[in-house]
């Protein structure tokens, strides 16, 4: 390829002021880190990328993404929003609220919309019944689904649970969700 010499590109023109960015390692991709949003594949990468930089870069690098400063302000101020309040978590609920976000994402749409409806049902049980039936769930989710089904029409569950209840429990069940935190304590066996 013969190329003329020749002033640089942008010769001439007035200076621009540069924009300082986050630091970057080889830890990271050399590609542009991309805030979440709808139409990427995993909007988890991004926070898993940029999870260990202090939480001033991470709003700077948020920043100085093209695609976010596409979005609308108000979206724009409720991802910096979720990225304070995700730096406010532990760790563990941090990784714990990363493993949802990958899960979510690998769920089929039909999936997605069980999830959501059963979602808005869970937020309706009075705090007291949320909390019985989250043992539950962690006690379902260890047991192989024919077991589980045994468990669940068992007189105890029928006693200790509404139909309405134990059909949400069946169905929570039954999506490919996250796997259970491990209690810090171990629970004593259910008889």
């Amino acid at each position: 390829m013969n190329r003329q010499p020749g002033p640089p590109a942008g010769y001439g023109q007035r200076p621009t002021q540069e924009v300082p960015r986050p630091p970057q390692s080889n830890a990271f991709t050399p590609d542009v880190p991309r805030p979440p949003t709808a139409n990427q594949r995993h909007g988890g990468d991004w926070l898993k990328s940029h999870r260990e930089l202090p939480l001033a870069d991470q709003q700077k690098a948020l920043q100085s993404d093209p695609q976010f400063r596409r979005l609308p302000q108000q979206q724009q101020q409720r991802l910096e929003n979720r990225l304070q309040n995700f730096n406010n978590l532990a760790p563990q609920e941090q990784q714990r609220r990363l493993n949802r976000i990958e899960t979510w994402e690998h769920l089929t749409p039909p999936q997605k919309q069980q999830a959501r409806q059963l979602a808005s049902q869970w937020q309706r049980l009075p705090q007291d019944r949320r909390q019985a039936m989250k043992g539950a769930i962690g006690d379902l989710r260890a047991m192989p689904p024919d077991e589980r089904e045994q468990v669940l029409n068992s007189d105890r569950y029928k006693g200790m649970f509404s139909d309405q209840e134990r059909n949400m429990l069946r169905e929570t069940t039954k999506l490919p969700l996250a796997p259970a935190q491990q209690p810090a304590v171990p629970r004593p066996p259910q008889e």
